[in-house]
């Protein structure tokens, strides 16, 4: 058998002659990100480790050194005197002067992270449990953004993917080479927005609005993501962020788009639907913004998120179901969905939930019930 020195000189050799790859995982720095002020941070980062990283090799070995070289094997004697000016000024002064040279690096770096002045575009994001809401000031472009991540992948159903609970239905785009101004808010509880490469991580606060910036640079296109950075709920976790940085020419392009879609989204609203068009419509929304309260077949959990099922709303008046899936109810969980969905969506996710789970209404709502309803 292998003595216990053999078997520790064993391992180091494999853990040296094991590839660089594996180590992947193990990160153990900060990231450098892909701004200017994230490389900054880093860099401080760095100047200040390595000041505290020479600070110890320094006191230690001042330390180990006398201990050694005046230990009392050798006859040492410790010197006796009391309270020594000089040492006492050196020993507070140096700290002092340390400090101050350190805090001179960081407070430049602070005054960069902080000044949001000149930014060329503007998008206020709210928080709500548990979606982004991503309002382009001006250019009359407003959506929401929601976890993409399958269920099935949630509950081990089927393989995880790479990008497990860090992708999302609709992605915030910015265009590169052009300063952004984030004024982040909340509408419900405290979230918080951060995309570790962008160095942004600024707390959503209902009734406040913090601002942050990001200036991505040319040639960085690309795709960038995050998470909600503050316990916010039960499903904390499924709240990522997504950034697709773009440059500017196509940046301006997904604008038109996204102005296109409007229009036509307001168009569509105008037309005849089957109730089974409705159905499978409501199907579709219901499991991606109403299963994860209310369960995959209506049964609710528990007394904060009720059934469906039967229900007094699913299967009562009509009119009343519409606000409250509009309005929502002020005071419980139950959210505002009159600007999180289109007509169309709306429409169909409650012709639905009147019909499923042998709820069987036979009401049938239109995109023009909704659009009479906004009113």
């Amino acid at each position: 058998m292998l003595s216990r020195t053999g078997l520790r000189l064993s391992s180091a050799i494999t853990a040296l002659l094991v590839s660089q790859s594996t180590y992947a995982d193990w990160e153990l720095n900060m990231p450098q990100g892909v701004t200017q002020v994230s490389q900054s941070i880093y860099d401080l980062h760095m100047l200040i480790l390595w000041i505290c990283v020479w600070i110890g090799v320094l006191v230690f070995g001042v330390m180990f050194y006398s201990m050694y070289k005046h230990r009392k094997s050798k006859g040492a004697k410790a010197s006796k005197f009391h309270e020594s000016l000089t040492l006492e000024l050196l020993w507070t002064a140096i700290p002092t002067l340390i400090l101050i040279l350190m805090a001179i690096p960081a407070t430049t770096t602070l005054v960069k992270m902080y000044d949001s002045s000149d930014a060329q575009i503007d998008i206020k994001i709210t928080g709500y449990q548990w979606k982004w809401e991503y309002d382009y000031l001006g250019e009359d472009v407003r959506f929401f953004s929601n976890l993409a991540t399958s269920k099935d992948e949630i509950y081990n159903k089927q393989d995880k993917g790479e990008n497990y609970l860090l992708e999302v239905d609709r992605e915030m785009v910015i265009p590169t080479g052009v300063k952004v101004r984030f004024l982040i808010t909340s509408s419900d509880v405290i979230h918080s927005w951060w995309v570790p490469e962008f160095a942004v991580k600024k707390d959503a606060v209902p009734g406040y609005v913090n601002e942050s910036w990001v200036n991505v640079p040319v040639g960085k296109e690309g795709i960038y993501r995050g998470q909600c950075a503050e316990l916010c709920g039960v499903d904390h976790g499924f709240m990522p962020v997504v950034v697709r940085a773009l440059s500017q020419e196509n940046y301006q392009a997904w604008l038109d788009d996204q102005r296109a879609a409007k229009v036509a989204e307001a168009a569509a609203a105008m037309g005849d639907f089957s109730y089974d068009e409705l159905m499978t419509t409501g199907a579709e929304v219901y499991a991606g913004r109403c299963a994860g309260c209310h369960g995959q077949s209506g049964e609710g959990m528990g007394t904060i998120f009720p059934a469906l099922k039967g229900s007094a709303i699913a299967v009562g008046d009509v009119d009343a179901h519409i606000d409250v899936v509009l309005n929502g109810v002020p005071g419980t969980a139950m959210q505002a969905f009159a600007a999180q969905l289109s007509d169309v969506e709306l429409a169909a996710v409650i012709t639905y939930e009147r019909n499923a789970w042998d709820n069987n209404t036979g009401d049938t709502v239109t995109p023009i019930n909704i659009i009479d309803a906004r009113k």
